[in-house]
């Protein structure tokens, strides 16, 4: 299969003035089909730019990532383009009722940025239906009370608790909270485990992981502390001085890849020889050439939502051949196609309804209680119907460093849900609570 680069909505508007004034659309009957689908932004009655079938309509869809100088760039690249040969799939088997998808005209980047990143929603607002990315917790927490007044719909790459409480947002995978949770189970299993630090950046991001590992700590009677960090190697000094010295177990890192190997490498040189497990955000391909990958090989393990890009499953598989070429495989490109499938099945289920308005498809997102990720995740981790407690996943994937593997990193433990994780009560964000101590 053929799949096209990422483009980005500032370099391609003047050559789609004409697209961009119809893709507004107006509250109308269905577009290019039999009449009966109410519509607003974003669908038009014209093809999509680059239509398979330019008899049918066309749904834009915006997307707002890293792609250049933030700490994700190389990450919310390959989400991006794996958006793209998603909708290229999807509009290659026909499309979606009348319509087909473009994920290509409305690209922004976000320099992840919160300022950067709001001032870019708006540059697109007027022109879209849905976002089918939007990157970052702290950058899509800028733009999430214009969203709820927009009425627009929108698919995080990033994965804090907080989203369970918005009705805006569609995400696929556990949260950071959860994954902390099942971080802390699993070794427990796995390992005699008696303390654990959290380091992490602070917020929505390491906070929300760092409270889950509190939890989980708490039921198993570890001893428990937590070291916030801010990006940067040169900033690491701090937590890499607290490993060493409180030597713990277990590390559970929640940071960019960089200063996560920084973080690694330098208290194993300095004789730290316990465990460190990090969310699947921490890991990058480009780990593998790192001076630091002895120190890996040998005392880091990865937890992710999903199953890591030679996974097993139809998914996986569909994924690995529309990204045929890709230069270097990485989890950014599954995480980029794994969360398109609640927003596909979410327009499907607004065409099925009739209306495909803004606020059409977020009440078609919230009526959706199975999701058909082709394996990727279970079904039921696409129940959006119920409540902030029911609506994200809880179940992590357990990975370790395989120099063998295309990404470097190989499954070792399929879809894990610990006993904390099952039994949590979500009740509020976990990054907005105190660690339990």
């Amino acid at each position: 299969m053929v799949h096209r680069r990422i483009k980005v909505a500032a370099t391609v508007l003047a050559a789609t003035t004409v697209v961009a004034g119809c893709a507004r659309g107006g509250d109308s009957e269905a577009a290019g089909g039999d009449g009966d689908v109410q519509t607003d932004t974003g669908v038009t009655s014209e093809p999509c730019p680059e239509a398979v079938d330019e008899s049918k309509g066309c749904i834009y869809l915006g997307a707002i990532s890293d792609l250049t100088v933030g700490p994700f760039a190389s990450f919310g690249s390959s989400v991006t383009e794996a958006n793209q040969a998603f909708w290229e799939r999807v509009n290659a088997d026909g499309g979606i009722g009348d319509y087909e998808v473009d994920v290509t005209t409305y690209v922004k980047d976000n320099e992840y940025n919160p300022e950067v990143h709001r001032r870019a929603y708006r540059e697109i607002e007027g022109d879209v239906l849905a976002l089918a990315q939007t990157l970052g917790s702290p950058t899509t927490a800028a733009i999430i009370e214009d969203m709820d007044a927009d009425s627009v719909l929108g698919v995080p790459a990033g994965w804090t608790s907080g989203w369970a409480f918005q009705d805006s947002i569609l995400v696929a995978g556990a949260n950071y909270c959860f994954d902390g949770m099942n971080t802390v189970d699993w070794m427990v299993e796995e390992q005699d485990t008696a303390s654990v630090l959290a380091v992490g950046y602070p917020g929505d991001f390491g906070g929300d992981a760092a409270y889950g590992v509190s939890v989980a700590a708490e039921a198993h009677g570890l001893d428990f502390s937590s070291v916030s960090t801010t990006p940067g190697p040169e900033n690491q000094t701090a937590a890499i001085t607290q490993i060493v010295e409180s030597d713990p177990d277990l590390v559970v890192v929640t940071m960019g890849s960089s200063d996560m190997a920084t973080i690694v490498g330098e208290a194993v040189a300095r004789g730290y020889d316990g465990q460190f497990v990090g969310h699947s955000l921490t890991w990058d391909p480009g780990l593998m050439d790192s001076p630091a990958i002895g120190a890996l090989e040998e005392q880091f393990l990865g937890s992710s939502m999903w199953g890591p890009w030679n996974g097993d499953t139809a998914g996986h598989e569909a994924m690995r051949e529309q990204l045929d070429d890709v230069d270097q495989p990485s989890d950014g490109y599954v995480a980029g196609w794994v969360l398109q499938y609640p927003l596909k099945a979410a327009i499907e289920a607004a065409v099925d309804n009739g209306d495909l308005t803004r606020a059409g498809l977020v009440e078609a997102a919230r009526s959706l209680t199975t999701v058909d990720y082709e394996g990727m995740l279970p079904e039921e981790a696409g129940n959006f119907a119920g409540g902030p407690d029911e609506r994200m996943s809880r179940q992590s994937i357990m990975q370790a460093v395989d120099l063998d593997a295309p990404t470097g990193m190989s499954q070792v433990r399929d879809f894990y849900m610990g006993e904390t994780a099952e039994s949590f009560e979500l009740t509020e964000p976990c990054y907005t609570l105190d660690p339990v101590q």
